[in-house]
């Protein structure tokens, strides 16, 4: 009785084990990444309430109204250009935002680590700017999927 038992438990718990672990294609790479390096501010569901937001002189902006605040059409170029910094709005003033182009680079000192899936898609010359860019479109991707 108590080996039939054991041999259940064992079962039991291979299973319940096997299933936390998610398949590297399950990872939603772009959501992991918003939620890292936006969500402090933007909020975990992007509408602009994050802990960190009400500390902004400039509340975070909804991320999930941009297609419709652009006539239905997601502005993909302008997000990836605002996260990257390389779009500034003169009369927002300076810029709260962090420049993600120079966060997300991998040889400067981050406040997350770069996870290997950027190195295998960085190509063979190891590129960080490779990097930067992907990760950038990750979170444009996840954002462009949680539009209203």
């Amino acid at each position: 009785m108590n080996s039939n038992c054991l041999k259940w438990l064992i079962i039991a718990g291979l299973t319940v084990g096997l299933a936390r672990v998610a398949p590297a294609e399950d990872l939603d790479i772009g959501k992991s990444e918003f939620l890292a390096s936006c969500a402090a501010c933007h909020g975990a569901d992007g509408k602009g309430k994050g802990p960190v937001g009400a500390q902004l002189k400039t509340p975070p902006s909804d991320l999930t109204l941009l297609a419709k605040n652009n006539g239905g059409a997601f502005p993909k170029d302008a997000v990836y250009k605002m996260i990257d910094g390389s779009k500034t709005i003169p009369a927002h003033g300076t810029r709260e935002m962090p420049i993600w182009g120079e966060r997300f680079d991998p040889i400067i000192n981050l406040p997350h680590p770069v996870d290997s899936f950027y190195w295998k898609m960085a190509g063979p010359e190891q590129s960080p700017e490779v990097v930067v860019r992907r990760r950038i479109q990750t979170v444009v991707d996840y954002l462009s999927r949680i539009q209203q």
